[in-house]
Protein backbone atom coordinates (compact mmCIF):
# COMPACT_ATOMS: atom_id res chain seq x y z
CA UNK A 1 0.00 0.00 0.00
CA UNK A 2 1.55 3.23 -0.94
CA UNK A 3 -0.14 5.99 0.69
CA UNK A 4 -0.34 9.92 0.31
CA UNK A 5 -1.43 12.43 2.43
CA UNK A 6 -3.01 15.66 1.49
CA UNK A 7 -2.06 18.08 4.11
CA UNK A 8 0.71 18.47 6.61
CA UNK A 9 -1.22 18.29 9.77
CA UNK A 10 0.30 17.65 13.15
CA UNK A 11 -1.70 14.19 13.37
CA UNK A 12 0.16 12.73 10.55
CA UNK A 13 3.36 11.70 12.04
CA UNK A 14 1.50 10.03 15.48
CA UNK A 15 -1.16 8.67 13.08
CA UNK A 16 0.57 7.43 9.95
CA UNK A 17 4.40 8.09 9.88
CA UNK A 18 5.58 6.78 12.52
CA UNK A 19 3.25 3.11 12.68
CA UNK A 20 4.03 3.01 9.07
CA UNK A 21 7.51 2.51 10.28
CA UNK A 22 6.24 -0.81 11.78
CA UNK A 23 3.67 -2.22 9.93
CA UNK A 24 5.10 -4.20 7.36
CA UNK A 25 3.53 -3.82 3.50
CA UNK A 26 2.74 0.17 3.79
CA UNK A 27 4.60 3.00 2.54
CA UNK A 28 4.06 6.68 2.78
CA UNK A 29 5.56 7.56 -1.10
CA UNK A 30 4.19 11.46 -1.37
CA UNK A 31 2.44 14.58 0.31
CA UNK A 32 0.60 17.71 -0.85
CA UNK A 33 -0.22 20.77 0.71
CA UNK A 34 -1.93 24.38 0.29
CA UNK A 35 1.64 25.29 0.98
CA UNK A 36 4.13 23.80 -1.58
CA UNK A 37 6.89 24.96 0.34
CA UNK A 38 5.56 23.37 3.86
CA UNK A 39 4.98 20.39 2.33
CA UNK A 40 8.84 20.14 0.87
CA UNK A 41 10.04 20.91 4.82
CA UNK A 42 7.28 18.21 6.05
CA UNK A 43 8.44 15.63 3.18
CA UNK A 44 12.14 16.49 4.67
CA UNK A 45 11.72 15.85 8.23
CA UNK A 46 9.80 12.84 7.82
CA UNK A 47 11.59 11.59 5.16
CA UNK A 48 8.34 11.44 2.04
CA UNK A 49 9.97 11.07 -1.21
CA UNK A 50 7.82 13.09 -3.25
CA UNK A 51 5.79 16.30 -2.60
CA UNK A 52 2.92 17.11 -5.04
CA UNK A 53 2.39 20.77 -5.96
CA UNK A 54 -1.72 20.06 -5.14
CA UNK A 55 -4.39 17.62 -3.48
CA UNK A 56 -5.39 17.12 -7.29
CA UNK A 57 -1.55 16.28 -8.35
CA UNK A 58 -1.05 13.49 -5.55
CA UNK A 59 -4.39 12.16 -6.61
CA UNK A 60 -3.67 11.75 -9.94
CA UNK A 61 -0.25 10.40 -9.43
CA UNK A 62 -0.72 6.64 -10.48
CA UNK A 63 2.05 5.64 -8.10
CA UNK A 64 -0.63 6.71 -4.83
CA UNK A 65 -3.22 3.98 -3.99
CA UNK A 66 -3.85 5.28 -1.39
CA UNK A 67 -4.65 8.77 1.13
CA UNK A 68 -4.53 9.86 4.29
CA UNK A 69 -7.09 13.13 4.83
CA UNK A 70 -6.03 14.84 8.08
CA UNK A 71 -7.87 18.07 6.46
CA UNK A 72 -9.95 20.26 8.98
CA UNK A 73 -13.60 18.26 9.37
CA UNK A 74 -15.39 20.59 7.08
CA UNK A 75 -13.05 19.53 4.11
CA UNK A 76 -13.42 16.04 4.77
CA UNK A 77 -16.02 14.92 2.53
CA UNK A 78 -15.02 16.74 -0.84
CA UNK A 79 -11.68 15.25 -0.61
CA UNK A 80 -12.92 11.79 -0.08
CA UNK A 81 -15.13 11.68 -2.38
CA UNK A 82 -11.99 13.40 -4.96
CA UNK A 83 -10.19 10.56 -3.82
CA UNK A 84 -12.89 7.58 -4.33
CA UNK A 85 -13.55 9.39 -8.15
CA UNK A 86 -10.05 9.35 -8.56
CA UNK A 87 -9.34 5.21 -7.70
CA UNK A 88 -7.90 5.83 -4.37
CA UNK A 89 -8.77 3.45 -0.99
CA UNK A 90 -9.21 6.60 1.73
CA UNK A 91 -8.46 6.49 5.19
CA UNK A 92 -10.42 9.51 6.55
CA UNK A 93 -9.30 11.28 9.82
CA UNK A 94 -12.44 10.77 12.05
CA UNK A 95 -14.95 12.97 11.77
CA UNK A 96 -15.94 11.44 8.74
CA UNK A 97 -17.51 14.75 7.40
CA UNK A 98 -18.58 18.12 9.87
CA UNK A 99 -22.52 16.86 9.35
CA UNK A 100 -24.95 13.95 8.50
CA UNK A 101 -25.69 15.07 4.95
CA UNK A 102 -22.48 15.44 4.02
CA UNK A 103 -20.97 11.71 5.79
CA UNK A 104 -23.80 10.22 3.77
CA UNK A 105 -22.66 11.48 0.41
CA UNK A 106 -19.56 10.48 1.14
CA UNK A 107 -21.62 7.10 2.28
CA UNK A 108 -22.73 6.73 -1.11
CA UNK A 109 -19.77 7.54 -3.05
CA UNK A 110 -17.67 4.78 -1.41
CA UNK A 111 -20.82 2.34 -1.79
CA UNK A 112 -20.33 2.58 -5.31
CA UNK A 113 -16.72 2.11 -5.93
CA UNK A 114 -14.28 -0.49 -5.36
CA UNK A 115 -12.34 1.84 -2.94
CA UNK A 116 -11.81 0.92 1.30
CA UNK A 117 -12.89 3.95 2.66
CA UNK A 118 -12.53 4.22 6.75
CA UNK A 119 -12.95 6.46 9.19
CA UNK A 120 -10.16 7.03 11.19
CA UNK A 121 -11.56 6.14 14.52
CA UNK A 122 -8.35 4.46 15.92
CA UNK A 123 -9.37 3.30 19.32
CA UNK A 124 -11.86 1.15 17.75
CA UNK A 125 -8.60 -0.93 16.67
CA UNK A 126 -7.19 -1.48 19.98
CA UNK A 127 -7.18 -4.42 21.86
CA UNK A 128 -8.77 -2.75 25.11
CA UNK A 129 -11.60 -2.25 23.16
CA UNK A 130 -12.88 -5.84 22.54
CA UNK A 131 -11.44 -6.30 26.58
CA UNK A 132 -14.17 -3.95 27.45
CA UNK A 133 -16.83 -6.00 25.43
CA UNK A 134 -15.78 -9.11 27.28
CA UNK A 135 -15.81 -7.38 30.71
CA UNK A 136 -19.46 -6.22 29.98
CA UNK A 137 -20.73 -9.44 28.89
CA UNK A 138 -19.47 -11.37 31.00
CA UNK A 139 -22.13 -10.42 33.91
CA UNK A 140 -19.53 -9.90 36.51
CA UNK A 141 -20.54 -6.02 36.99
CA UNK A 142 -24.36 -7.18 37.04
CA UNK A 143 -27.14 -5.60 35.03
CA UNK A 144 -25.39 -2.10 33.21
CA UNK A 145 -27.27 1.10 34.43
CA UNK A 146 -25.10 3.67 33.70
CA UNK A 147 -21.86 4.98 32.37
CA UNK A 148 -20.08 8.43 31.77
CA UNK A 149 -17.26 8.60 29.36
CA UNK A 150 -15.18 12.14 29.07
CA UNK A 151 -12.93 13.99 27.05
CA UNK A 152 -11.11 16.68 27.90
CA UNK A 153 -7.79 18.41 26.67
CA UNK A 154 -6.68 22.04 26.21
CA UNK A 155 -7.14 24.40 22.98
CA UNK A 156 -6.91 28.15 24.22
CA UNK A 157 -8.96 29.89 21.87
CA UNK A 158 -6.96 31.49 19.57
CA UNK A 159 -5.38 30.50 15.93
CA UNK A 160 -6.04 26.89 16.22
CA UNK A 161 -8.74 25.29 13.86
CA UNK A 162 -11.14 24.07 16.00
CA UNK A 163 -11.65 27.65 16.61
CA UNK A 164 -13.30 28.13 13.18
CA UNK A 165 -16.57 27.57 12.55
CA UNK A 166 -16.53 27.62 8.96
CA UNK A 167 -13.82 24.54 9.04
CA UNK A 168 -16.04 22.41 11.31
CA UNK A 169 -14.89 23.77 14.39
CA UNK A 170 -16.03 22.71 17.89
CA UNK A 171 -15.04 20.15 20.81
CA UNK A 172 -17.82 17.69 19.99
CA UNK A 173 -16.42 16.88 16.30
CA UNK A 174 -12.87 17.10 17.94
CA UNK A 175 -12.39 15.08 21.41
CA UNK A 176 -15.81 14.45 21.92
CA UNK A 177 -16.56 12.31 19.12
CA UNK A 178 -14.80 9.73 21.24
CA UNK A 179 -16.82 9.96 24.52
CA UNK A 180 -20.07 9.53 22.02
CA UNK A 181 -18.39 6.35 20.01
CA UNK A 182 -17.21 4.86 23.10
CA UNK A 183 -21.07 4.29 24.65
CA UNK A 184 -22.41 3.70 20.84
CA UNK A 185 -20.40 0.91 20.71
CA UNK A 186 -20.84 -0.36 23.94
CA UNK A 187 -24.31 0.14 24.66
CA UNK A 188 -25.77 0.61 21.35
CA UNK A 189 -25.89 2.34 18.04
CA UNK A 190 -28.77 4.72 17.72
CA UNK A 191 -28.76 6.44 21.37
CA UNK A 192 -31.79 8.55 22.23
CA UNK A 193 -30.13 12.15 23.28
CA UNK A 194 -32.13 13.07 26.26
CA UNK A 195 -30.50 16.33 26.98
CA UNK A 196 -27.11 18.33 26.19
CA UNK A 197 -26.16 21.94 27.22
CA UNK A 198 -23.31 23.76 25.29
CA UNK A 199 -20.94 26.92 26.11
CA UNK A 200 -19.71 28.52 23.43
CA UNK A 201 -17.39 31.13 22.28
CA UNK A 202 -18.18 32.58 18.66
CA UNK A 203 -20.76 29.79 17.83
CA UNK A 204 -17.97 27.23 18.22
CA UNK A 205 -18.60 24.43 21.20
CA UNK A 206 -15.74 24.64 24.48
CA UNK A 207 -17.66 22.42 26.30
CA UNK A 208 -20.47 20.01 25.67
CA UNK A 209 -22.12 17.66 27.81
CA UNK A 210 -25.39 15.35 26.97
CA UNK A 211 -27.24 12.84 28.16
CA UNK A 212 -27.69 9.51 26.00
CA UNK A 213 -30.72 6.32 26.40
CA UNK A 214 -29.43 3.25 25.08
CA UNK A 215 -32.77 1.02 23.96
CA UNK A 216 -30.85 -1.42 27.07
CA UNK A 217 -31.94 0.97 29.38
CA UNK A 218 -28.70 2.18 29.74
CA UNK A 219 -28.30 5.98 30.66
CA UNK A 220 -25.40 7.25 29.43
CA UNK A 221 -23.36 11.02 30.16
CA UNK A 222 -20.88 12.22 27.74
CA UNK A 223 -18.12 15.09 28.31
CA UNK A 224 -16.30 16.65 25.42
CA UNK A 225 -13.99 19.92 26.64
CA UNK A 226 -11.50 21.54 24.67
CA UNK A 227 -11.42 24.67 27.06
CA UNK A 228 -12.80 24.49 30.77
CA UNK A 229 -11.99 24.22 33.88
CA UNK A 230 -11.07 20.54 33.90
CA UNK A 231 -7.98 21.08 31.26
CA UNK A 232 -7.23 17.36 30.54
CA UNK A 233 -8.80 14.07 31.21
CA UNK A 234 -10.05 11.10 29.51
CA UNK A 235 -12.28 8.64 31.56
CA UNK A 236 -14.81 5.84 31.20
CA UNK A 237 -17.02 4.72 34.35
CA UNK A 238 -19.39 1.56 33.69
CA UNK A 239 -22.16 1.10 36.57
CA UNK A 240 -24.22 -2.23 37.34
CA UNK A 241 -25.85 -3.65 39.96
CA UNK A 242 -22.98 -5.66 41.06
CA UNK A 243 -20.47 -3.74 40.47
CA UNK A 244 -18.08 -0.61 38.33
CA UNK A 245 -15.49 -0.18 35.82
CA UNK A 246 -13.20 2.60 35.55
CA UNK A 247 -11.13 3.42 33.08
CA UNK A 248 -8.04 5.76 32.25
CA UNK A 249 -7.64 6.51 28.73
CA UNK A 250 -9.64 4.36 26.96
CA UNK A 251 -9.29 6.26 23.17
CA UNK A 252 -5.49 6.43 24.03
CA UNK A 253 -4.97 3.47 25.93
CA UNK A 254 -1.32 3.05 24.93
CA UNK A 255 -0.49 6.02 26.80
CA UNK A 256 -1.40 4.75 30.11
CA UNK A 257 -4.48 3.35 30.05
CA UNK A 258 -6.02 0.89 32.99
CA UNK A 259 -9.15 -0.97 33.42
CA UNK A 260 -10.06 -1.01 37.20
CA UNK A 261 -12.93 -3.79 38.38
CA UNK A 262 -15.01 -3.56 40.91
CA UNK A 263 -17.19 -6.75 40.95
CA UNK A 264 -18.50 -9.84 41.73
CA UNK A 265 -15.38 -11.47 41.41
CA UNK A 266 -13.05 -9.14 43.53
CA UNK A 267 -11.44 -6.07 42.75
CA UNK A 268 -8.15 -5.73 40.11
CA UNK A 269 -6.76 -3.71 37.53
CA UNK A 270 -5.64 -4.67 33.96
CA UNK A 271 -3.06 -2.73 32.14
CA UNK A 272 -3.71 -1.66 28.19
CA UNK A 273 -1.58 -2.72 25.60
CA UNK A 274 0.97 -0.03 24.97
CA UNK A 275 1.68 -0.82 21.31
CA UNK A 276 -0.15 2.26 19.40
CA UNK A 277 -4.02 2.35 18.53
CA UNK A 278 -2.65 3.95 15.08
CA UNK A 279 -0.57 0.85 14.39
CA UNK A 280 -3.71 -1.47 14.78
CA UNK A 281 -5.38 0.75 12.41
CA UNK A 282 -2.55 0.77 9.76
CA UNK A 283 -3.13 -2.93 9.63
CA UNK A 284 -6.84 -2.88 9.39
CA UNK A 285 -6.81 -0.48 6.36
CA UNK A 286 -4.03 -2.49 4.79
CA UNK A 287 -5.63 -5.84 5.16
CA UNK A 288 -9.10 -4.16 3.88
CA UNK A 289 -10.57 -4.58 7.07
CA UNK A 290 -13.31 -1.85 7.90
CA UNK A 291 -15.63 -3.44 10.28
CA UNK A 292 -16.60 -1.00 12.81
CA UNK A 293 -14.69 1.89 11.07
CA UNK A 294 -16.53 1.79 7.67
CA UNK A 295 -19.10 4.49 5.92
CA UNK A 296 -22.27 3.16 7.73
CA UNK A 297 -20.84 3.47 11.41
CA UNK A 298 -19.58 7.05 10.39
CA UNK A 299 -23.06 7.89 9.18
CA UNK A 300 -24.65 6.69 12.69
CA UNK A 301 -21.65 8.84 14.68
CA UNK A 302 -22.51 11.73 12.82
CA UNK A 303 -26.19 11.27 13.23
CA UNK A 304 -25.56 11.52 17.13
CA UNK A 305 -23.46 14.17 16.73
CA UNK A 306 -25.45 16.15 15.01
CA UNK A 307 -28.57 15.25 17.70
CA UNK A 308 -26.48 16.32 20.61
CA UNK A 309 -26.09 19.79 18.68
CA UNK A 310 -29.24 20.03 18.31
CA UNK A 311 -30.53 19.08 21.93
CA UNK A 312 -28.06 22.13 22.85
CA UNK A 313 -30.12 24.78 21.00
CA UNK A 314 -26.88 24.90 18.24
CA UNK A 315 -27.26 23.56 14.89
CA UNK A 316 -24.69 21.17 12.82
CA UNK A 317 -21.29 21.88 12.04
CA UNK A 318 -21.52 23.67 8.07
Amino acid sequence: MRIGVLGAARIVKSALIDPARTVDGVEVVAIAARDEDRARRYAARHGIGHVHPSYQALLADPVVNAVYIPLPAALHAPWTIAAIEAGKHVLCEKPFASNTAAAERVAEAAASSDSVVMEAYHSHHHPLQARLREIIASGELGRITSARATFCAPVPPGRDIRWDLALGGGGLLDVGYYPVRQLRDLFGPAPEVTGARAWERGGVDRLVTATLRFESGVEGRIVSSIWSRHLIGATLEVTGTDGRMRVSWPYHPQIRGRIRVRGRHGNRVEAADRRSTYAFQLEAFRDGDDRGTGPAEAVAQMRTLDAIYTAAGMSARP
